[in-house]
Parts: C-alpha cells; structure tokens; sequence
C-alpha cells in the first residue's frame, strides 16, 4: 500500500510535469496510490478531493474547469524553477532537519512533504542540529500559527483575546489574510471585523484562539485580491498600537550601512554636515531605542524630543551597568 504523503508528492509531480489540464481518470490511472482494484469511483473522489485540499494548503495552485479537469497554476505556485545540486540539496535537508526538531515550527508536515521531494539529491545522511524559529514559548506559538495558517488557506473567522503592549487585553474578531515570522516572531495579519481595518497581531500575544468550525469547506469571507503580506513586514519596532514619526540620523561614516539597515521603509535624505537622515515610522518605542542601541554607534535619534530624552537616559544606564561613569 502505498503511503499517503507519497501518494502526494506523486499527485503534485503529474500535475507539475503537465503543462494542460489532466482528467481524473487519467489521475487515478497513473498516480501511484489510487486506484486499488476494491476503491470504487465515490471512495476515489473523496480521496483525490482530500489530496487537493492538502496540497492547496502547501501553496500549491490547483485550478479545476467544468469538465472535471485539473490543472497546476505555475505562476502561482512556483516563483522560478529551482535546479539543486547534490551539496545544495544536502544543506537543505539539515536545514530541514533542525527544524523538524523545533517545537515552534508550525508547518512540521508541509516540510516532511519538500523534504521527500529532495531527498533523491541526498546521497548521505544528513548532520541534525537544533534551531528555533520562535524566541518566545516556541511550544505555543508552533499550534497556534499553526491554526491561524489553516484559517488563513480555508478563509475560516478567527476569535481570539488578544494583550497588547500596555497591558491592555481585548477580544477580537479577525479574518486571517497571511502570516509571517521576524526577528523570533510569529505574526498574524488580518481584517480586523469590529474596526474594519487590516491590523498586525504577534502571535504570542494571542490566547483562547478560536477557529470557525460552522460550514467546513465554505469560506466566511475573500481575502483582497491586492492583498499582499510582504507588505506589512516590518522593522522590529513597527509593530504596536501606537504610531509615531522618528527622525534618526547615520553619521557620515555609518551612512553606507543606511539602505541595508533600513531595509526600504520610511524615507532616507540628505541631512547636514553629510550625515544621513531618516524619516521612519515607529509603534514601540521600547524596541525601536534599543534597534539604535544594537545597531550604533554612529546612529542618533533627533525627533521626537521626549524620544531623544528616552535614549540620552538608556545610554547613560548602559554606560553605568559596564562600569562606566565613576568617580576615581
């Protein structure tokens, strides 16, 4: 009997391979893992029907037509096609590998699924090592990413209390659009429905959450077909409730680290005595000071002034906690 996630990869390998669309007699007939002698046609569907769902919900982009016929969406499924070679191969397997072992990986059965795809390229066994994508309760935020991303592919509601970063806890009603991870964190976004904007939520701010289970199989609402998740990825300190204007300053021999530190958000411009200023917004000003702090010298806040004073005192304690700043 052939294994059900082998049976996956041999259903997306026919379905990448062909260029058309492809019937599901011809599915049954040359996937392996279908069409056993005792599987009738209604047991068939049903099996094929769950395959698809899984495979949707790995990213990939089946498209079906009136005839019943199935087709791969290459443009958006893959970026480009990817040729590996043996060594490159290997390297992404002990990637994989280490991340097996985390608990705070929440796509545990997605990567099984890659990782058989290159195994063919590994000739040796692979070196396990230990890696963590979340910094925080890793346990907690694997399951619960984990289900915000099955709401985010089913467009199922999500209920969850959420604190924020006063304290403040509140519940929330959200239709999930996309997910990512940054800097040891898991973050969810999504329509927030009580306020009816799209809002950034961190994962391990989330408890009681709450999937809708009503009509399984028919989505609760459509995601904005300009929606794109790339676009709420930001700097460490953007994220929070609220929003103020920072003016910081790279020093003249620190200016060539701008654009990379920057990462393309906010506005950068000539500044006087040929430092570099930078425009940026910032919702935590706990986090952005200390962005400053780790990534100076050579990197000043001039505004807000009540954000200038903030960072003239956290540098004055960061002088004194290393023995600086005594007499004698």
């Amino acid at each position: 009997m052939v294994d059900p996630t082998e049976r996956l990869v041999n259903l997306a390998f026919l379905l990448g391979a062909e260029c058309g669309p492809i019937t599901a007699v011809r599915i049954r007939d040359e996937v392996a893992g279908y069409g056993a002698e005792d599987q009738d046609e209604a047991a068939f569907k049903r099996m094929l029907e769950r395959d698809k769902k899984e495979l949707r919900a790995m990213g990939l982009v089946i498209e079906s037509d009136a005839e019943g016929n199935y087709r791969l969406d290459r443009g958006a499924t893959f970026a480009s096609k990817v040729a590996l070679e043996p060594g490159e191969a290997a390297a992404l397997r002990a990637i994989g590998m280490a991340l097996l072992e985390d608990p705070s990986f929440p796509f545990a059965d997605e990567l099984r699924f890659a990782l058989a795809k290159i195994a063919s390229a590994v000739h040796e066994h692979a070196p396990r090592a230990v890696a963590h994508t979340a910094d925080e309760h890793p346990e907690l935020q694997g399951e619960l990413v984990a289900s915000l991303n099955g709401a985010v592919q089913s467009r199922k509601t999500a209920r969850f209390g959420y604190t924020n970063s006063y304290g403040q806890h509140k519940k929330h009603v959200v239709e999930p659009y996309g997910i990512f991870a940054r800097d040891g964190r898991w973050y969810a976004v999504g329509r927030d429905t009580d306020i009816d904007e799209i809002r950034v939520y961190t994962v391990s701010r989330v408890t009681g959450l709450e999937i809708n289970a009503n009509c399984p199989g028919t989505p609760d609402f459509a995601k904005p077909s300009d929606f794109d998740v790339v676009g709420y990825i930001g700097l460490p300190f953007q994220y929070g409730d609220d929003e103020i204007s920072v003016l910081l300053s790279f020093a003249p021999g620190e200016a060539w680290r701008a654009r990379s530190l920057t990462g393309g958000k906010g506005d950068l411009h000539a500044g006087a005595d040929s430092a570099l200023q930078w425009r940026v917004t910032a919702r935590d000003r706990t986090r952005l000071l200390r962005w400053v702090i780790e990534n100076g010298p050579g990197i000043q806040v001039l505004e807000p002034a009540d954000l200038v004073r903030d960072y003239e005192n956290g540098l004055k304690r960061v002088v004194v906690a290393h023995g600086g700043g005594r007499n004698g």
